[in-house]
């Protein structure tokens, strides 16, 4: 490893306790999406503390900051998190489910962490920078609140924000070690809010305009609408007002929230068009108002086998995390308390390749290692996953990779009280450090091989050209929305 790279990674070294000092306040924070106030607001401190040029808010979004330092090309973004979940309160470092504040919010998906890692690499690039002189390149740090229900990224991408960038970067908590791959679904959420008449169910029930007949009609439509789309489409709907709870009432009111999910959001936006045409019939039948609002969407990931080849180099040479016996037995702990284990294999490529099947087969014990403290091998893939995530916007803006490392225990399932128990202990510290270091690394060599990072641009303009560019499911005058507000 070269001596610039060396002094990066043990700067974060250095500054290894304000980052897990960070990540352990947001942890205590654990502000809801786009309601990150004080967890935004400790960022923009710290990262001014520390040299780094902050916008917050940032891009019209109050908790959003971008933090950059240095000073012509290559511009390497890094992406950082920071929202938590509802009903996930939890003490930190128990064994068992325990509520830290009743009905609380947690770090269930270990964004504390990602945000945290996600600064650490930015501290490293900027030693990197500081030791490489005027002009050598520029490091962004990009604060994306909302991930949970708002994708304030693809807002950003939208809006040109990371047309700045050379490539981007970013990682995401998990219970492996690897470089992520392949695609995902694009996601589009609507809320539709229908107004009709009240009327006495009974004594006047012609007089009435039924807003709940209206969501029920639209529902119905939907239904029949699953046997007329791709198999790869799904679509999924909640009530969030039933109109009320008297029966003897037409109800005036009603809503419903929708999201369209196809792999190719030009798919999910013609999708979305199918079902906003039968909330109109709902109300045309019913002879009530509907109106519409969006809530967000998201794009499906670019995977660039260029900067996931360099994550996956670094990786390798970095390493992966040592545990102590205090730090396994906890992890066997919480991977007991586990009731509905998964049968499959960690990591996403064992099931597209025999050898890594084998290879954590073998690490894993067959599936039954506390921790899984071992690398899995790159395995490049385009095969569509489950799921959504707002970086997939990012990817279609710029070559854009990202990596998981180990911070939860094996077989932890995901938005669980194990990860927010997990999430501020020593293991999620050399989880996120770890990130960091890799994540620091691939972007110095980015800045010092700039025939990697051509060969990344060319990978992403032939993939662009391949996929007729970038369809944004965000529409023009949107703005982000926080998860659960009334129309």
């Amino acid at each position: 490893m070269a001596e610039i790279k060396k002094q990066a990674l043990a700067f974060i070294d250095e500054k290894a306790g304000l980052i897990t000092d960070v990540s352990d306040q947001i942890w205590d924070f654990a502000e809801l999406s786009l309601r990150e106030f004080k967890s935004g607001e400790l960022y923009a401190k710290v990262l001014a503390k520390e040299g780094f040029a902050v916008e917050h808010p940032f891009a019209g979004i109050e908790t959003a900051f971008r933090a950059s330092y240095g000073s012509g090309k290559p511009v390497i973004g890094i992406l950082a998190e920071y929202d938590a979940l509802t009903g996930l309160s939890q003490v930190a470092g128990s064994t068992e489910r325990k509520e830290l504040v009743a009905d609380g919010n947690g770090h269930g998906c270990g964004h504390n962490l990602l945000g945290a890692g996600a600064m650490a690499a930015a501290l490293g690039l900027k030693k990197y920078l500081e030791t490489k002189g005027e002009g050598s390149g520029t490091v962004v740090l990009y604060g994306c609140p909302g991930e949970e229900g708002a994708a304030t990224k693809a807002f950003m991408a939208r809006d040109g924000v990371f047309a700045e960038c050379d490539a981007a970067l970013t990682w995401h908590p998990d219970k492996v070690n690897q470089v992520t791959t392949g695609t995902c679904n694009t996601c589009i959420q609507t809320e539709y809010k229908f107004t009709g008449v009240a009327s006495h169910a009974a004594g006047a029930p012609d007089k009435g305009r039924s807003a709940l007949d209206a969501v029920e009609l639209m529902n119905i439509g939907v239904q029949f609408l699953r046997e007329h789309m791709p198999d790869s489409a799904r679509i999924h709907y909640s009530i969030t007002d039933a109109g009320g709870a008297s029966p003897n009432v037409v109800q005036p009111r009603a809503q419903v929230l929708y999201m369209v999910r196809s792999i190719w959001a030009k798919d999910a936006l013609e999708l979305q068009k199918r079902v906003d045409t039968i909330a109109l019939a709902a109300s045309m039948m019913t002879e009530t108002k509907m109106e519409k609002k969006f809530i967000d969407g998201c794009s499906n990931t670019v995977p660039n086998k260029v900067l996931e080849s360099l994550l996956w180099e670094n990786f390798d040479e970095i390493g992966v995390p040592e545990y102590t016996g205090q730090e396994t037995a906890y992890a066997k702990a919480l991977f007991d308390s586990v009731e509905m284990k998964d049968s499959k294999l960690p990591g996403a490529a064992t099931e597209e390749s025999d050898a890594i099947y084998a290879f954590v087969d073998e690490k894993s014990c067959h599936g039954t290692v506390p921790i899984n403290a071992y690398l899995i091998p790159y395995w490049y893939s385009e095969k569509p996953r489950m799921g959504s995530t707002d970086v997939g916007d990012v990817s279609w803006c710029v070559p854009t990779a990202q990596i998981n490392t180990a911070t939860f225990p094996a077989q932890a399932p995901g938005h669980s009280w194990q990860n927010v128990s997990c999430g501020r202990t020593s293991i999620a510290h050399k989880g996120l450090l770890t990130a960091g270091k890799v994540l620091a690394a691939a972007a110095i060599d980015l800045m010092e091989k700039p025939e990697v990072l051509a060969a990344a641009k060319k990978e992403f303009a032939a993939k662009m050209k391949r996929y007729g560019g970038y369809f944004c499911p965000v529409p023009e005058g949107a703005v982000p929305v926080v998860p659960g507000e009334k129309m």
